[in-house]
């Protein structure tokens, strides 16, 4: 299970976004515990804390350098935790891992030997520090963004400085991976400092450090915090609810206080609005941009459907959650699906299958699917919905790269007697040898957008440099 699949699900299990951190720090034993701070009494007291608060709260951090700290001891109480913590509960590992020549190992001992969902990470290094945990798609990674102590900000800059370096490391460590994989951890008590994170990030999940400072300003941390849906936002539980005489009690009531405060924002998807004119007079201008603006277009190293890797990565799965986005694309598939005749969309599993079922709403036509993977129970239908031998069949794919999943498609269909004779995409990669490929098998290629003219409407945009725009175009 992805490691979001499986936060969202205890999130909306428990009504909670609240973390615990699991630290074994004898400094933070209450008294009835006594002050020896013995491996025995550090387990005795961890365990009570995931007794109180198991239905409390959607995620756990034990912190790597306390158990670290007592050497073999320490790693065994660590593995023992992990062992004892309820399955359908995520943990974070909060290492703030930063060293290049141990990534790999860490990477395997997280996520393989101590089964964790997720690490933290520092960002100096780069890129590099975050691929060896990247490439176990189900987990993910935390970027430590920012910090709250004073002197960081020699190092970190300003926040209200929209150049600053800690400003500089969200927006860059977006391109690493996808927002299933590669989260936020920001450091702040002000609202006002998290607002400028969210808005760099506007649909990253997002770790919040440092709950308040002395000053009781939750709410309005959560109301900068949270995404345009009001979640996106993890809240630590501070430290000193553990000193509470009931712990669990304590936690409830801070989850009763999250809830009431996120309750109260307005969960809505933004309205996109055009900063520019080209002038150019191209009718999917808009469209291209609000591609790249909700985060459909990312750069970093992609393993694609084919098995290529890219420099970037096209994620239009991410268009189902926004509504005027996601009509626009309908719009555009529309004026092509005009001018064909066919009896039956269909979309090619599983990213087309959403634009498939907006075209059937909109057109009016029914829609059929040819499945990836036949059922071994049921029917065992190769395609699924109502049809008869002969009839037509529209493909839909949503972009075309090899030509490689338009082509199982049709030959699904036209297994069960279905004739296809156009493929409708929103992104023709391939250009002239993919079309001629589809050619050779009887079929006609439509595209909304060929990739050069997005490439070159970004560019134009300002959307992406020089640099960006040669990458591209390299392998456009």
């Amino acid at each position: 299970m992805l490691f979001l699949d499986k936060l969202n699900a205890a999130i909306v299990r428990n009504g909670s976004p609240l973390v615990v951190g699991l630290d074994p720090n004898p400094e933070m034993l209450p008294e009835a515990f006594g002050r020896h701070g013995d491996v025995a009494v550090l387990w005795r007291w961890l365990m009570d804390l995931v007794a109180a608060t198991a239905d409390r709260v959607c995620a756990y951090k034990p912190t790597l350098g306390f158990y670290l700290a007592m050497g073999a001891t320490g790693l065994g109480l660590l593995e023992r935790l992990l062992a004892a913590l309820p399955a359908d509960l995520p943990v974070i590992l909060d290492a703030k891992h930063s060293d290049l020549n141990t990534a790999t190992a860490l990477a395997r001992a997280a996520f393989e030997d101590w089964r964790v969902d997720a690490v933290t990470l520092s960002p100096y290094a780069g890129q590099d520090v975050a691929a060896p945990f990247l490439r176990y798609p189900e987990r993910a990674v935390f970027i430590l963004c920012r910090t709250s102590n004073p002197a960081a900000a020699a190092i970190q800059g300003d926040p209200a400085d929209e150049a600053s370096p800690a400003l500089q490391v969200v927006r860059t460590v977006q391109s690493w991976g996808t927002p299933e994989q590669v989260a936020l951890e920001v450091g702040t008590a002000e609202p006002g400092v998290l607002a400028r994170f969210r808005a760099a990030a506007p649909e990253r999940l997002i770790l919040l450090r440092s709950l308040w400072s002395g000053r009781d300003n939750l709410d309005a941390l959560l109301d900068a915090g949270c995404d345009a849906q009001g979640g996106g936002l993890l809240v630590p539980v501070p430290q000193e609810v553990f000193q509470a005489a009931d712990p669990g009690e304590a936690v409830a009531e801070l989850r009763a206080r999250v809830s009431r405060s996120v309750a109260e924002q307005p969960a809505a998807c933004p309205i996109w609005r055009p900063d520019l004119c080209l002038l150019r007079h191209d009718p999917h201008e808009e469209l291209i941009l609000q591609l790249f603006d909700t985060g459909c277009i990312l750069f970093g190293e992609y393993v694609q459907a084919s098995g290529a890797v890219f420099p970037y990565y096209v994620d239009l799965r991410r268009v189902i959650s926004n509504p005027q986005t996601f009509q626009a694309m309908i719009a555009a598939y529309t004026a092509l699906l005009n001018d064909l005749s066919f009896d039956r969309i269909a979309g090619i599993p599983y990213g087309a299958l959403p634009t498939a079922t907006g075209l059937a709403l909109q057109l009016n036509r029914p829609m059929i699917y040819p499945r990836k993977e036949v059922k071994a129970h049921g029917t065992r239908q190769v395609v699924e919905g109502a049809f008869q031998p002969g009839e037509k069949a529209v493909v839909v794919d949503d972009i075309l790269i090899s030509g490689k999943s338009a082509l199982e498609g049709v030959r699904k269909l036209q297994s069960v007697g279905l004739m296809v004779e156009d493929v409708v995409v929103l992104i023709d990669h391939g250009g002239p040898p993919v079309a001629a490929k589809l050619a050779a098998e009887g079929l006609r290629t439509h595209a909304v957008l060929p990739f050069e003219r997005i490439v070159e409407t970004l560019y134009a945009a300002g959307r992406i440099d020089e640099r960006q725009a040669q990458i591209l175009e390299a392998t456009g």
